[in-house]
């Protein structure tokens, strides 16, 4: 009997050690582990706050006088195209090319009451018909004033017998990094959509080459918003959203628009000379960095290093020199290239700037007058400009543009040929040129399967056609 108790305690004993040993290390560690089979997500507040105080973190800001000024003011833009299609063996043998029309979609933000609308210019460009929905469902066809691809800006106009509403132009470039705006946009011809958030960042470049000075949002930002408003919380219009940054073609946290400073002066210039007039500073460099400045041994690490200043421009009569670090203009910090670009894109040939800059470590306070741009970039040869009379009369010649700079594939080729910078370029495409305005015509019409023709004069006097593939 004594050992049968003895038995029945050491089993007792034994399954309580083991079921105390089970609840504190084992069941303890599986309640982390995650089931991969369910289905029903479980949602988990981030925080207890109330109401009241989610609304203080935004200063007590109200979207809603913003939302109300903007959303009737924002359309949706529906663009036809006819592009061809692939031929069938029938279409081959009978000699057609097959047409179909293709369906775009975007935005646009009504700027004056008689009609006038602005949008991107990749929302209706190689458009055959073009029609515009307004927040009240009304549907009009609209015809495009002018655009500039540079931008990304275009201008619309639509017809009615009464005033529309629309959105006045803010200030871009005080608008601040943290500061609460509005996306509004009219995506799927739902009427207007409108987001919130904040400037993330400002003179954004996407492309790699420092020809675009976006604001960064993280207001949501689809397709279809493009050529919608980004306002400020007074409901002034400060850009034109414009592109994503996105994997999948879907907002992912990165928007990008088309500061207001440069789409208003675009615009204006459409309307008041047909194109758009650009200003030149007259200078050639790069964004300085740690790795830029040490390989210069300057200790600068922001601003716009100067490498070269073009002869007969502003730059170059005001006397800036190679090896300046621009610092301002009018006020505004030009800390890499994208600031620079953004500041030049809102201002026209003669106007006069004030630049700061550093020279030897030492400030300098400098007054230049902007001038039209008189070059243009042939990939194939490289940087051309309008010749002077001289230069025309030591080549003996009564028309041409002038070779400034020899760059790209053909660099090596040339020099065999002799063709040096300050030589003569005659004709492109056997047609007669004689200013950089005319090349870039040439240019915009030309067959891009063609080879393109250059007839030149060289240093040896010679006149000599190529054929560039």
């Amino acid at each position: 009997m004594r050992k049968i108790l003895s038995l029945v305690l050491v089993s007792v004993l034994g399954g309580t050690i083991t079921l105390g040993a089970y609840k504190t290390f084992v069941e303890k560690e599986q309640k982390v582990v995650v089931d991969q089979q369910q289905t029903q997500p479980i949602f988990i507040p981030t925080n207890n706050t109330t109401p009241k105080t989610i609304l203080a973190t935004t200063g007590g800001i109200s979207f809603t006088e913003a939302a109300e000024k903007t959303v009737n003011a924002v359309v949706h833009v529906k663009n036809v195209t006819i592009n061809n299609s692939q031929p069938t063996l029938q279409d081959l043998f009978m000699g057609r090319v097959p047409q179909r029309k293709q369906l775009g979609t975007g935005s646009g933000v009504i700027i004056s009451p008689d009609g006038y609308i602005v949008t991107n210019n990749h929302v209706i460009d190689g458009s055959e018909t073009l029609n515009v929905t307004l927040n009240d469902n009304r549907t009009l066809e609209a015809k495009i004033i002018g655009a500039d691809p540079k931008t990304d800006i275009a201008l619309l106009k639509i017809e009615t017998n009464e005033d529309l509403p629309y959105t006045t132009f803010g200030d871009s470039d005080s608008a601040k990094i943290g500061e609460w705006v509005l996306a509004v946009g009219n995506p799927f011809n739902l009427t207007s959509t409108v987001t919130a958030g904040i400037i993330s960042a400002k003179s954004r470049d996407l492309s790699g080459q420092s020809n675009q000075s976006f604001i960064q949002t993280d207001a949501a930002v689809n397709p279809g918003n493009s050529g919608g408003a980004l306002v400020n919380t007074n409901g002034e219009l400060i850009g034109i959203n414009t592109a994503i940054s996105s994997q999948t073609g879907s907002y992912v946290g990165y928007s990008f628009a088309v500061p207001s400073n440069i789409a208003k002066k675009v615009i204006q210039d459409i309307m008041e000379f047909g194109n758009v007039q650009n200003g030149i500073l007259g200078v050639t460099g790069g964004s300085l960095n740690s790795s830029y400045a040490e390989k210069l041994g300057i200790n600068e690490t922001e601003g716009f290093y100067i490498d070269d200043v073009e002869e007969d421009t502003g730059a170059f009569e005001a006397g800036i020199k190679s090896g300046d670090i621009i610092k301002k203009i009018d006020n505004i910090e030009i800390r890499k290239f994208s600031d620079l670009r953004g500041f030049l894109d809102t201002k026209r040939p003669n106007d006069v700037v004030n630049v700061s800059l550093l020279r030897n470590g030492m400030q300098k306070e400098v007054k230049v007058t902007l001038l039209k741009n008189n070059t243009y970039t042939l990939p194939e040869i490289g940087i051309i400009k309008n010749a002077k009379p001289k230069e025309l009369r030591k080549y003996k010649t009564k028309n041409g543009v002038k070779i400034s700079r020899i760059s790209g594939g053909y660099s090596n080729y040339f020099a065999k040929e002799g063709v040096e910078e300050g030589n003569i370029i005659t004709a492109i495409n056997n047609i007669k040129v004689n200013s950089v305005e005319e090349v870039q015509e040439i240019i915009k019409n030309r067959d891009p399967y063609q080879p393109l023709s250059i007839e030149l004069i060289n240093s040896r006097g010679q006149k000599s056609r190529y054929g560039l593939k």
